[in-house]
């Protein structure tokens, strides 16, 4: 600790910055279907996933590894670079906090280092093999994946259910969503966690703290689980809105299929190393399990806007980052520019929040009308072939035995008496 500059310190702490706004921005993919499915409190919902949290980022390192010695080259790489890398990757966070979209933090950050270290040494910089295997395919295999599992694992569930008492099933399924929302929690610990470690350690090696290729020490794995924990515990509302309510209205057993895909996907993927999004794989694991329901309509035009945002993160964050390498490699006058544009960037976006705020009073209320957005082809379809929700059969056939109990009414007579077109 003693070998830590001014520099690298204000690294590790805007670091940790980072590893907060990825806290909220990423409480959606636990507890955004817990708390619209009424499963937990929204307060309750974020305790338990904070505590989780940093119960997961001591697991593994795998991820950890992944970054601070595998996207970029460590030789020639200098302090500053990481600065600028996390200046674009938490004014990406914030701005896409600030509009409900749940982006990948994960992209913005390697977005961020991509551009940053292009901008410091040019494109050899970047392991691109690294970059492809790791973090691209990943990328578009992971939402697909985790949305047909949550799709399959939907259907198997009404399917299974489908002759038991509706009221208490759906309590079954509360309850195993609690348990899945918390396995989701620890995974998210366990991936998203570790890339805050990398970096520090990154800057840590570039600094001559550490060796080269070595593994993050114990400060710097308890410092970034605190950091996220709290971040998460203070609850990104306005993306929970959009996850829990936005995309697709769930039910508890769609909740339950979505949280348990989206968990198993990423505890896989930590324990290879894979440094994949959080937020696309829990966004496609909802979407997937709004296909899976009869008559469950998936909103199109939230999920594009959202697809619009993952395919901007990286270049976005990255054109950021090259901005503020341009401006740190000036000297100790372009470092302190910096962090000064950051700084009242992020205050602006705060500023710009409180004309529509949203916290936990008010995260479950209706963002959209179901009835505002008619099912797709897409949803037409696939919905077409499965099995319907719970009960649908069941009220179906008792609303036909009622129709055909109800006698029809007797013909009206016409009454001599009474004037054409005279009301009683």
């Amino acid at each position: 600790m003693e070998h830590i500059t001014l520099l690298l310190a204000i690294v590790i702490v805007t670091a940790l910055v980072f590893d907060f706004t990825n806290g909220f921005h990423d409480t959606a993919n636990a507890m955004a279907t817990t708390i619209s499915t009424g499963a937990l409190k929204p307060k309750t919902a974020v305790a338990m996933s904070a505590v989780l949290n940093l119960v997961g980022a001591f697991l593994s390192v795998e991820v950890a590894k992944t970054i601070s010695g595998g996207i970029i080259n460590e030789d020639g790489l200098k302090t500053e670079v990481i600065f600028a890398a996390l200046v674009g990757a938490i004014l990406w966070n914030l701005l896409t906090w600030l509009v409900g979209l749940p982006s990948s933090s994960s992209h913005a950050l390697f977005g961020g280092l991509i551009g940053a270290a292009v901008m410091s040494m040019g494109w050899s910089s970047v392991n691109g093999g690294t970059v492809v295997t790791k973090v691209l395919l990943p990328a578009v295999a992971a939402p697909i994946v985790a949305g047909l599992a949550a799709m399959l694992a939907t259907r198997l569930t009404y399917r299974i259910s489908k002759h038991t008492d509706e009221k208490a099933t759906s309590k079954g399924y509360r309850a195993g969503q609690i348990a899945s929302a918390g396995l989701v929690s620890l995974a998210h610990g366990t991936n998203d966690a570790q890339k805050t470690m990398g970096i520090i350690t990154l800057a840590l090696i570039t600094g001559g703290v550490l060796a080269p290729d070595a593994d993050p020490p114990l400060w710097v794995i308890v410092s970034a689980g605190l950091a996220i924990a709290m971040g998460t515990y203070l609850g990104g509302w306005r993306i929970i809105r959009t996850m829990g309510k936005g995309l697709t209205d769930l039910a508890p057993q769609q909740g339950f299929a979505a949280q348990t895909s989206a968990a198993t996907a990423i505890l896989a993927s930590s324990h290879i190393g894979f440094s994949l999004s959080t937020t696309q794989v829990c966004s496609g694991a909802v979407m997937g399990s709004g296909l899976g329901r009869k008559g469950g309509v998936v909103r199109w035009s939230t999920a594009t806007r959202m697809f619009v945002a993952w395919g901007l993160t990286l270049p976005a964050a990255g054109l950021v980052g090259a901005g503020a390498e341009f401006l740190t490699k000036q000297g100790p006058w372009g470092i302190g520019l910096t962090a000064a544009l950051l700084v009242g960037g992020s205050a602006v976006i705060w500023k710009l929040s409180r004309r529509d705020s949203v916290d936990h009073t008010n995260v479950t209320d209706d963002a959209i009308d179901s009835a505002e957005e008619p099912a797709g082809v897409v949803t037409t379809a696939i919905a077409a072939v499965t099995p319907p929700p719970i009960g649908a059969v069941a009220e179906a056939g008792a609303s036909a035995d009622i129709k055909s109990t109800i006698p029809a009414p007797a013909p009206a007579v016409a009454d001599p008496a009474r004037p054409a077109g005279a009301t009683l």
